[in-house]
C-alpha cells in the first residue's frame, strides 16, 4: 500500500470512527482501535483500555444522551489524522468532570473541537481532543 493509499484508507476509518460515534454503535467505534484510548486535553482525562474507554462512552451519553459531532475537516498528516469538528448536544444527566459533578441543566451546546487520532498502521492508537473546556461549561450553566 501506498503512502497516499494508507492515507486515505486512514481517512475513511476516522470518518466511519466518527460516524459511529453518532450512531451510538460503540462497538464498531472500539473496532476502529488499535488499542482504544481517548485522551481529552480540555479536561485532563484519559480513558486507556477498552474498559475506560466503553465506560467513557456511557457517562458522556448519560450526560448528553444527543450527542452529534459534524466533521469540518479532515487532514492527513504522516502517522495521524487532524479534524476538525462541531461537537453538539443536550445537557440532560450528570456530568462528571474532574472538578465534581454538575447537575442536568437541560441546555444545548456547540461547541468546536480538534481531535488528533495517531495511527498503528490502519488503526486507531489513540484520539486526542482539544477542546476550550470553559465554553462548554459557559453554554451549559449560562455563566
Amino acid at each position: 500500500m501506498t503512502d497516499a493509499e494508507l492515507g486515505a484508507r486512514r481517512l475513511r476509518i476516522v470518518r466511519e470512527h466518527m460516524e459511529a460515534e453518532n450512531q451510538l454503535d460503540f462497538d464498531a467505534a472500539i473496532e476502529t482501535f488499535d488499542r482504544p484510548r481517548y485522551e481529552l486535553v480540555g479536561t485532563g482525562q484519559t480513558f486507556d483500555g477498552e474498559s475506560e474507554v466503553r465506560e467513557y462512552y456511557r457517562a458522556s451519553r448519560e450526560a448528553f444522551p444527543d450527542q452529534r459531532n459534524e466533521i469540518v475537516s479532515l487532514r492527513s498528516a504522516g502517522d495521524a489524522v487532524v479534524t476538525e469538528f462541531w461537537l453538539l448536544g443536550t445537557h440532560e444527566g450528570p456530568l462528571k468532570t474532574p472538578g465534581g459533578e454538575l447537575a442536568p441543566t437541560g441546555k444545548t451546546f456547540r461547541i468546536k473541537m480538534v481531535a488528533i487520532f495517531e495511527f498503528a498502521g490502519e488503526k486507531i492508537a489513540a484520539e486526542r481532543i482539544y477542546f476550550d473546556r470553559m465554553s462548554l461549561l459557559q453554554q451549559l450553566t449560562g455563566g
